[in-house]
């Protein structure tokens, strides 16, 4: 996970000011893969983003693989990044992982209130599902 928000860190280097990085995430955005319709339902999601963001995950092979959407551009790239930081990983590495990339590319301090709360809903969704799906591995 670490090398992948290493890789994030660099990307967003290149930007010289917040106008380039948004573009780069609207970019990220539309390059991501489309979660099934089945999934834009109010159990998918996440509670307290103010635009819409459905969340899924599924376990394979103990790594979890997640899709998401959201009905707001910005948001989608941003959970896109999120989604490519913990995609295929065990819910352990996710449980002990520490995201640093938000800090070192300044996400959280460009964002406004509402979307910086989406932010950390999403991550604390993204972390319920490592949660759920250990005990799970626990009890079989």
């Amino acid at each position: 996970m670490n090398k992948i928000q290493d890789q994030i860190i660099e990307e967003f280097s290149i930007f010289d000011d917040w106008m380039d990085r948004y573009n780069y995430i609207i970019d990220l955005a539309k390059d991501m893969p489309e979660i099934g319709e089945e999934y834009k339902t109010n159990q998918y999601l996440i509670n307290g983003c103010q635009s819409k963001v459905w969340l899924n995950a599924d376990i394979v092979d103990g790594k979890l693989h997640f899709t998401a959407d959201s009905d707001a551009i910005i948001t989608k790239g941003i959970v896109s990044l999120l989604i490519r930081v913990f995609d295929n990983h065990t819910p352990e590495e996710i449980l002990n992982s520490e995201l640093y990339f938000i800090e070192k590319i300044g996400l959280q301090e460009n964002l406004s209130p509402n979307r910086s709360n989406g932010l950390v809903a999403m991550i604390k969704q993204i972390k319920l599902y490592a949660i759920a799906f250990n005990a799970k591995a626990k009890m079989n």
